[in-house]
């Protein structure tokens, strides 16, 4: 099943998601439709808050369904480790349209729980190292635009709400 993707403005987007605490069937399905729903939005990652479920659970897949082994599901993940230092262009479902600069860290290791409910550690670098990051502030109620200026942000904002008047942000 694939879910609409949360705009900015919604406050789930905003709001720090709830640890996931049944690992079940259940919670399998919404992992394997979140991948749907970020493959059909173009996304290399995808948090639950972003489909509008205030929950601790991220997909990622940095190849975009190149290798099938690249494929992510991290359960009330944690970042454990941050080295080294990256520049790069950063966009987001649910600020659609809007890419911007962002420093973030180069090497990151994320802890997290499986659909299963068992704990690993995972590094790391580039892409991948920035996609642990983003989605994970998206867990903690934070956008990636928390990490421009304010400058850059109230102009994406102020936008955003032109688009919201024109019926154009939904």
């Amino acid at each position: 099943m694939v879910y609409p993707i949360v705009l900015y403005g919604d406050p789930v987007l905003e709001t720090p998601a709830e640890p996931v605490t049944e690992f079940d069937e259940a919670l399998k399905n919404l992992a394997e439709d979140m991948f749907e729903s970020m493959y059909a939005a173009h996304g290399v990652g995808l948090a639950a808050p972003q489909i509008g479920i205030g929950k601790r659970l991220v997909v990622i897949d940095v190849t975009f369904k190149e290798d099938p082994k690249a494929r992510l599901v991290l359960v009330n993940p944690e970042i454990v480790s941050r080295e080294g230092r990256q520049n790069g262009h950063e966009g987001c479902l649910s600020l659609p349209e809007f890419r911007e600069n962002v420093a973030r860290a180069n090497i990151v290791t994320v802890r997290a729980q499986d659909v299963h409910g068992t704990w690993f550690e995972k590094t790391g670098e580039e892409l991948l190292a920035r996609a642990f990051l983003h989605e994970t502030d998206h867990l903690n109620g934070r956008l990636f635009i928390s990490h421009v200026s304010g400058l850059k942000r109230d102009l994406i904002k102020r936008k955003i709400k032109k688009l919201v008047k024109a019926g154009e942000w939904k």
